[in-house]
Parts: C-alpha cells; structure tokens; sequence
C-alpha cells in the first residue's frame, strides 16, 4: 500500500443496496488503510453506522457532512443540496482530495463536469476500468462517462487511456486497440472504420503504440492490448458482461486484483464511480482505488500528458515534462 494521507469523500446514499453496503465498505476500507481519512456524505444516522463499529482511534479519521437527499438515477443535473453534489463540493472546496460514489453515472458525471469543469482539450470526459486480465490487468474506456462514438472522442479518449495506463498501473509503453467486430482493416461500423485509421496517426503518450482492431476476447485476455478503446454504450455492456463472466465461473484470473471500480477522467478532480449494484467489496475496492489515484497525482499527470501528446516538449525543458508510470 502506497504511504500518504488520502481524505475520500464518499456518497453514503448511492447505489442500489445503500446506504448498508455503502457502510460496509466504507469500514472495511478504514480498517485496511491507516492513512485513510473518510468525509462521509449523508444523514448522520447512517454515519453514526460507520462510526460505532469503528474503535476510538479509527473514528479520528471520519468526518460527517450531512446531507439527506440522494441523486435519483435519472438525475442527469442532480439538485444542489445531493450527496453527489456536496462531495464535489468538499472535494473543491479543499476538505477532500477525492470522490467515490455508487450512485447514478449520469448524475455523477454531470456533478462532478458542473463543480470541477472539463479539461479544455477533452469535450467528453470517459469512464476508465481497469479489468484483470489472464495477461494481466487490461485498460478499458469508455465504459459510460458518454455514449459519444465519433471518431475524434474514440480518439481521444485512447489518448487518455495510454496515459491512465503508465500513470495509475505503471504499464510500460501501452499497447493501445481500438474494440471492434475483427482485427481487419475496414470492420466494424462507421465510427470505427473512420476511427481506426485516426487511431494510426493520432500521437500517444508514454511512448503508446496503437496495435489497430481488437476483439471483444483480447478484453478478457489482455494479450494483444493493454488498453482498449470503445464509446461508452458498448464499454458500459461489455463490462457487465465480463462481471456476469467472472462471476460464473467463481471469480476472476489468478492475475486479479484490478479495482472493481472506474475513475473518471476530463474533469479537473479525482472521481470513482462504482458499481450501482456494487457490493461492500466493490465499495472498499473503490475507495481504495481513489486514495491510489490521489497519492499518485494520476488525475494532475494524466491532465498533463495530454499537452506532450499534440505538442512536442520545448528544448531545454524537459524537466517540465510530465512522468509517465
């Protein structure tokens, strides 16, 4: 476990089964990482859950902000006085470094665009998961940040996701594969037809290399690409269907240990989305996941990428350039 302190806000009333497997994960993940601090975001009677189980010593490092009102999962602009909307607003307002919520994706994703702001160069900010592979852990986006297929989000977000790759997992030179219905040239709709020639000729960072069309079985087995692109409707379904696959057949590859959860990047903050139907487990994987993302600054390094990726590092500065891994 990586040192530092982390201080994750954590949306108490999102998700299915919340607020009790909210609860239950928010403990577990205390009780894992010393140097956790939780700003807890809901009624205090559910907080007072969290805090009762935990011995005088954990409960130094949980804070309440109470809030009653859940973002309903239509919620596309949730109200102001939501969790979802007050953990942006403790994480702005600098009592938090992070977010995790299990609550509606849409509502969250819109929160988190209206409180932090987009990145200027990113116009549809992606969900990125990171699922384990047989070959180890595989890159996946969008899997429902947008459900935008141009070719240029397709694009873009791959420039994302090499760079996610090297920063948060440290893979080495990404091989980037854009998800299609064949590895030949020409298949799949129109938005990966235009895509993937785009792809060849779009600069990646972290000295990423684009491999071309990938198949929906190079997801699961992670041995032609470390990161695969695809819009957030298909990512979304594709996701789903590799849990329901692992779950199946007893759990993930021995290779396990990827975060049950997704970070959302072109939003100036640091953001995990779990599951809505996520289990106490995923809850703490999520909040572990999010204290990794702001002990290692990927959300400020991934930010800082993109700039190398259009333009070329002046002479004589590049010790200003951004760290991959």
């Amino acid at each position: 476990m990586e040192p530092g302190t982390a201080r994750i806000a954590v949306d108490l009333l999102g998700g299915d089964d919340a607020p009790a497997v909210v609860v239950d994960g928010a403990l577990r993940a205390v009780r894992a990482d010393p140097d956790l601090h939780l700003l807890l975001i809901g009624p205090t009677e559910v907080a007072a859950g969290v805090l009762d189980a935990l011995t005088p010593v954990q409960r130094t490092r949980i804070t309440v902000r109470p809030t009653r009102t859940a973002a309903g999962s239509t919620d596309h602009a949730p109200r102001a006085d939501s969790t979802v909307r007050a953990a942006v607003s403790a994480v702005r307002d600098g009592a938090a470094d992070a977010l995790v919520s299990a609550g509606s994706t849409g509502a969250t994703v819109s929160a988190a665009a209206l409180g932090f702001g987009r990145w200027d160069d990113v116009r549809h900010p992606a969900l990125v998961a990171t699922l384990p592979a047989v070959s180890g852990p595989v890159v996946l986006l969008d899997v429902g940040g947008s459900l935008e297929p141009r070719p240029a989000t397709l694009a873009q977000h791959a420039v994302l996701g090499a760079a996610y790759a090297a920063v948060a997992h440290a893979v080495a030179a990404p091989r980037v594969g854009l998800l299609s219905v064949g590895t030949e040239a020409g298949k799949g709709d129109r938005p990966r037809r235009a895509a993937d020639p785009l792809l060849a000729t779009t600069p990646l960072p972290c000295d990423a290399r684009y491999v071309g069309l990938v198949e929906g079985y190079d997801v699961a087995l992670g041995v032609r690409a470390d990161v695969v692109v695809t819009d957030g409707f298909t990512g979304n379904v594709l996701l789903k269907a590799i849990e329901g696959a692992y779950a199946m057949a007893g759990g993930p590859p021995a290779s396990g240990g990827a975060p049950r959860a997704a970070a959302l990047l072109g939003v100036a903050g640091t953001v995990v989305v779990c599951h809505g139907a996520a289990a106490p487990a995923d809850v703490a994987s999520g909040i572990a996941l999010a204290a990794h993302l702001w002990r290692r600054r990927a959300t400020d390094r991934v930010r800082e990428l993109l700039a190398p990726a259009r333009d070329p590092v002046p002479p004589g500065d590049e010790a200003g350039a951004a760290v991959c891994g």
